[in-house]
């Protein structure tokens, strides 16, 4: 067994096994792993959790049976998520729930809600919220940090969440991201004239100058967003988008780049524009919004243990529907 230096600590195993019983894939690594002192302690439930989220490999190919045989001379690897500490404390948070059962939980997140901890926001977020809701029952799936989380929305992003309440579904939506199956609308206001819409199929990654920025960087991880026009207005119009992807703020990097920026967006955003004539109340109502124009719709996907199609759809915030009624009040609209 050796130790390959790497961003996470992976482990290589290569075994002649003609002269044992082959085990199953969970408990032969739990027995390696716990043999050799150079190596972190990883129970047997965890390395279960770890193969059911795509973590561990063989031969160079995922493998999420923990019940397979190990075969002889392969080669597996397993890599382990970074630590986070300290553990996420419960709080009492309301929650918006739209649909709960022993699988899922799909919740209508606001703006200006953290999805995890982080430097900065150790309290108040929707982990902290979840943990008081779900109890211990999310420990363990999806790690210390985001117990449940399988995809997340940006603080200041409002809208529609799906969080997995047990390994098999955790593992069970997470493939089904990584192969596209599920489909997720969101709408928002950008700046600049628009008429009909496209696709923008353009790799991010992270930002060369400042780290909390992502950038378009053709050595980046591939990222598609779909977009079409939903109003016409002369400056400001109403959006929809649809991912093929999910990637750190995909959509809002996205729109930047085509420089139909999101209106509020003040990590990726730009002066501000004003339609001629515009009214006061619009007027202020554009300089009073100070988050991006963004709204997770609506997601479908198949239901982890029930096997069906599934889908829900969430109203937009309260200020984004005021900033809409304002642009058709100001009659901004184009036909």
């Amino acid at each position: 067994m050796n130790i390959i230096n790497s961003e996470k600590l992976e482990l290589i195993v290569e075994e002649d096994l003609l002269k044992i019983t082959p085990p199953r894939l969970d408990r032969w690594l739990a027995k390696k792993i716990d043999s050799n002192n150079e190596l972190p302690t990883l129970s047997r439930t965890r390395l279960k959790q770890l193969i059911l989220e795509g973590y561990v490999m063989q031969n160079g190919q995922t493998i999420r049976d923990p019940s397979a045989i190990v075969k002889h001379l392969q080669k597996y690897s397993v890599v382990i998520p970074e630590a986070v500490q300290p553990t996420p404390i419960a709080e009492k948070i309301d929650l918006t729930i739209i649909y709960e059962d022993n699988s899922l939980l799909v919740i209508d997140k606001p703006a200006n809600m953290v999805v995890h901890p982080a430097p900065g926001a150790s309290t108040g977020t929707l982990v902290n919220a979840l943990l008081a809701h779900c109890g211990n029952s999310l420990s363990g799936i999806g790690g210390v940090k985001r117990p449940g989380i399988v995809h997340r929305l940006d603080k200041d992003t409002s809208g529609i969440m799906v969080v997995a309440k047990t390994i098999e579904s955790h593992a069970s939506l997470i493939n089904q991201l990584q192969q596209r199956s599920v489909k997720r609308e969101y709408e928002a206001v950008v700046v600049g004239v628009m008429t009909g819409g496209g696709i923008i199929n353009a790799p991010l990654g992270r930002h060369p100058v400042n780290r909390k920025k992502q950038a378009v960087n053709e050595g980046g991880k591939e990222a598609i967003t779909h977009y079409k026009v939903i109003d016409r207005y002369r400056l400001h119009p109403h959006v929809q988008l649809n991912l093929e992807t999910g990637r750190t703020h995909q959509i809002r990097v996205h729109m930047a780049h085509i420089k139909h920026r999101l209106v509020g967006d003040q990590l990726y955003g730009g002066r501000l524009q004003m339609p001629a004539a515009s009214s006061s109340e619009l007027r202020n109502t554009l300089q009073n919004f100070k988050r991006q124009a963004l709204h997770a719709k609506k997601i479908l996907l198949t239901h982890p243990e029930k096997g069906e199609k599934m889908e829900w759809e969430v109203e937009r915030a309260e200020d984004m529907q005021e900033l809409l009624d304002s642009l058709k009040s100001d009659h901004e609209v184009v036909v």
